[in-house]
C-alpha cells in the first residue's frame, strides 16, 4: 500500500506538471490573455459589459462542476447582469465574445472569413468527425455544395409521402393514448428518426429497439460534452481520460457509430448494385437519397467512407433531435393555448380528407400554421447558440477582436429581445403574419442560423413539422398537463427539459 502511494504521489505530480505545462503553452492565463480593444480607442466598457469573474483565472472556474440545468441558468443570468448588451468573457485560451443582439449577430453571419467553429465545436468531433457541421474551408465549402441539391424543393415532393407514411403509423400510436397521460419525448423522437433514416439516408428503420439504444447513446454523448465544458482541465484529453467519463464516451460512440455504419452499408450494396434503378410494383423508381449523393461522390473519389460516415453522422443527429424537439414544444403551446389550437384547426380542416391527396403546395400555402411552428422556434429554439471562431485578427461591430476570439451567438436571447418581439415571454403566433414581420430586422428570427452557415435542412423541417402537426390537430384535441412552470431546462447541444412533456389527447367528434 505504501509502495502505492510512493509511487502514484509522482506520477501524479508528473502529470499535473505537463498538464500545466500544456495549459501555459497552449492557453493564457487571465494577465497574459489576448484582450479585446475598441477600434476607436474608447474604453472597452463603453462597448461591451465585461462579466466579473470569481477567480483571477478569469471565467474559466465560474462552471466548474456546473450541471445542465446550471449551466443554461448561468447563461441567462449572464445576459440579465449585461442588461441587453453583448458581453464578455475571458477563459485560458482566449476571450470569448457573447451575441446577444441581432444588430451584432448580422456583421458576424454576413461576414466571409467568421465561418471556422469555435473550441465548444470541437468536443463534438468525436461523434461528428468532421461533417457539415464542425467542418470548415474547402472541405466544408465542396460538401456544402455536393449535398444542397440533395434538399432541393423536387426532392422535398418525393420526401412528403413518406413524412405522410411515417405519420399515419404514429397517428395510429396516439389513438392507442387517447384520454390517457401521454409522455412526447417517448414517441416523437422516434417519428422524426424514422423519417431522416428512410428520406435522407433511404433506409428503413424496422428496429425499434436499435433506434431506442441510438438515441439513449446521443444523450449520453451530450452528458459528457457537458462535463468536458464545465471543467478546463477536461480539455485535455490525458486529464479527460484519467478523472473525466472518458470511458462513457467511448462506449456510447461505438453504439452510434454502429448504428449508423449498418445504415451507410445497407445503401451502400443497394447502390453497387444498382438496385437504385429498379422499379417497385407500381412502376416507381426508388427514391435517389442524400446518401446516394454521399455514394456517388465516393465512386468518382471526392470523399472517402470516413467523409461518408461524418456526414451520416451529422444528418441522424441533427435532422431528427431538433426537428422532435420543435415539435415537442409546439403541440406543448398549442395545448396551453386552446385559441391558437382552434384556429390551426380552421386551417387543416380546409386540407383535403384523404392525406395522400394533400400536396406539398397546399402544406405551404397553411400560413397560419407555420406561424405557430414559427412562435415555438422563436421562444424555444431547437439549439439555443451556436458558435465562430476568428482565424485571425477581424475587426467585427468596432472591436477588434485578436486571433483565436470565441464567439457566441445566443440565439435563445436574440429571439427574445423585446425591441423585435414585444413582451417576448408571450406567445403569440401573429407576430409572424405578413404584416407584422415588415419591419423587423432581418436577423431578429434565427432559428436556423444564417448566412453561408444556415441549415441546409431547414425547408425538409419545416415540411416535417408541418406534416405530423397538422395529422394530429385534425384527429385530436390537445390538452395540457405539463406546464411551463413545471419544466426545468437544461444547455445542450439542443434545448431539452429534464422532466418529460405530457399532454392529454382527445378524439375530435368528426373522428369517432
Amino acid at each position: 500500500m505504501i509502495l502505492e502511494v510512493l509511487i502514484s504521489v509522482p506520477v501524479l505530480i508528473f502529470i499535473f506538471c505537463k498538464l500545466w505545462a500544456h495549459l501555459n503553452h497552449t492557453y493564457f492565463i487571465l494577465s497574459l490573455c489576448k484582450r479585446l480593444r475598441t477600434e476607436d480607442g474608447s474604453p472597452l466598457e463603453k462597448k461591451i459589459y465585461v462579466t466579473p469573474t470569481k477567480t483571477r483565472f478569469g471565467n474559466n472556474f465560474d462552471l466548474l462542476n456546473f450541471t445542465s440545468e446550471s449551466i443554461f441558468n448561468y447563461m441567462r443570468d449572464a445576459s440579465a447582469q449585461a442588461n441587453g448588451r453583448n458581453y464578455l468573457w475571458y477563459f485560458f485560451r482566449a476571450p470569448m465574445y457573447n451575441v446577444v443582439r441581432a444588430e451584432e449577430a448580422e456583421e458576424i453571419f454576413q461576414s466571409p472569413k467568421l465561418i471556422t467553429k469555435n473550441m465548444i465545436y470541437s468536443l463534438l468531433e468525436p461523434f461528428l468527425g468532421e461533417g457539415l457541421l464542425t467542418s470548415t474551408d474547402q472541405k466544408w465549402h465542396s460538401r456544402r455544395k455536393a449535398l444542397t441539391p440533395a434538399f432541393h424543393f423536387n426532392v422535398l415532393q418525393s420526401f412528403l409521402n413518406i413524412f405522410k407514411e411515417e405519420c399515419n403509423k404514429l397517428i395510429k400510436v396516439l389513438y392507442q393514448s387517447v384520454d390517457k397521460e401521454l409522455e412526447l419525448n417517448q414517441v416523437i423522437p422516434q417519428f422524426t428518426l424514422n423519417n431522416v433514416c428512410e428520406t435522407a439516408l433511404g433506409v428503413k428503420l424496422d428496429d425499434m429497439t436499435e433506434g431506442f439504444r441510438y438515441r439513449k447513446s446521443i444523450h449520453a454523448i451530450e452528458e459528457v460534452m457537458q462535463q468536458r465544458l464545465c471543467n478546463p482541465f477536461f480539455y485535455n484529453v490525458v486529464y479527460f481520460y484519467l478523472y473525466g467519463d472518458y470511458r462513457k464516451q467511448v462506449d456510447n460512440l461505438k453504439i452510434a457509430h454502429a448504428f449508423s455504419s449498418n445504415l451507410i452499408e445497407k445503401r451502400r450494396r443497394l447502390f453497387k448494385s444498382k438496385q437504385l434503378e429498379k422499379v417497385d410494383e407500381f412502376g416507381k423508381k426508388q427514391r435517389y437519397a442524400m446518401l446516394d449523393t454521399l455514394l456517388a461522390a465516393e465512386a468518382e473519389g471526392q470523399i472517402d467512407h470516413q467523409g461518408i460516415c461524418d456526414e451520416v453522422n451529422t444528418f441522424m443527429f441533427e435532422g431528427y433531435d431538433t426537428t422532435s424537439t420543435c415539435l415537442i414544444f409546439t403541440l406543448l403551446m398549442l395545448a396551453l393555448h386552446e385559441d391558437v389550437q382552434q384556429r390551426c384547426y380552421e386551417e387543416v380542416e380546409n386540407l383535403p380528407e384523404d392525406s395522400d391527396d394533400i400536396s406539398v403546395f397546399q402544406y405551404n400555402e397553411m400560413f397560419y400554421l407555420e406561424c405557430v411552428i414559427k412562435e415555438s422556434l422563436r421562444m424555444f429554439p431547437s439549439v439555443p447558440f451556436i458558435g465562430r471562431k476568428c482565424v485571425e485578427e477581424s475587426v467585427v461591430n468596432g472591436l477588434i477582436l485578436p486571433k483565436d476570439t470565441q464567439i457566441n451567438i445566443h440565439i435563445y436571447e436574440i429571439m427574445r429581445d423585446p425591441r423585435h418581439f414585444p413582451d417576448p415571454l408571450r406567445y403569440q403566433p401573429d407576430r409572424f403574419l405578413p404584416e407584422n414581420t415588415v419591419n423587423r430586422h432581418p436577423f431578429a428570427f434565427v432559428p436556423f442560423s444564417a448566412g453561408q452557415r444556415n441549415c441546409i435542412g431547414q425547408k425538409f423541417a419545416i415540411l416535417e413539422i408541418k406534416v405530423l402537426l397538422a395529422a394530429v390537430i385534425r384527429n385530436f384535441r390537445i390538452l395540457p398537463i405539463t406546464y411551463l412552470a413545471d419544466l426545468t431546462f437544461e444547455n445542450g447541444i439542443v434545448l431539452r427539459t429534464q422532466q418529460n412533456v405530457k399532454v392529454k389527447l382527445i378524439r375530435r367528434k368528426n373522428k369517432l
